[in-house]
């Protein structure tokens, strides 16, 4: 009989000592690696997007590291999360405790599987608004909006063309200026 795995939560979670980032998906930890160079590029462009969501007062924005803490067993470091001004109850000093209203993940082909399902389904579950999936190794944008507890693809451009969001107006993304 096989012994059962410790199921760990946000206080084990902070206990965690060292330079490797984690994150627990479902009561799971689960080692992140460190983002790359060009992981970093896009989401220095995509955050000069967000600038507006500060700009025009409606809300703040937050790039990794960060913790998004969904529930005791989902604790999450998206790439960037955006919480509007009607939500600052869930930002605290040492991260946020809720769903914000807009999550982006930048997905490299180790996180691909936890990015597009497994956590697509905790943001969906946990009422964030609005999911951006950016792959840069296809050159994809994809958003979603959430209706009825599911995403649906509100935008969606490969290669060219532009994505905008639906939550935030005016917020439109080119995709050759993103990864080029």
């Amino acid at each position: 009989m096989k012994a059962a795995e410790k199921l760990w939560n946000y206080e084990d979670y902070l206990k965690l000592e060292g330079e490797k980032r984690y994150e627990i998906i479902d009561g799971e930890l689960v080692e992140m690696p460190a983002p790359g160079v060009r992981h970093q590029e896009i989401l220095k462009r995509l955050a000069r997007h967000f600038e507006t969501v500060e700009k025009r007062g409606i809300g703040l924005y937050y790039f990794s590291p960060i913790d998004l803490v969904l529930s005791e067993k989902d604790v999450f470091q998206p790439d960037l999360v955006v919480v509007l001004k009607e939500n600052y109850s869930i930002i605290q000093d040492r991260g946020i405790f809720g769903a914000p209203d807009l999550v982006v993940e930048v997905i490299s082909p180790s996180t691909f599987k936890k990015d597009t399902e497994e956590k697509r389904e905790l943001y969906a579950k946990s009422g964030v608004k609005e999911y951006w999936l950016v792959i840069p190794e296809l050159k994809i944008i994809e958003v979603l909006t959430l209706r009825s507890g599911k995403y649906e693809v509100h935008s969606f451009a490969c290669e060219s063309g532009k994505v905008c969001s639906r939550l935030l107006e005016d917020l439109c993304i080119e995709l050759e200026e993103l990864f080029r």
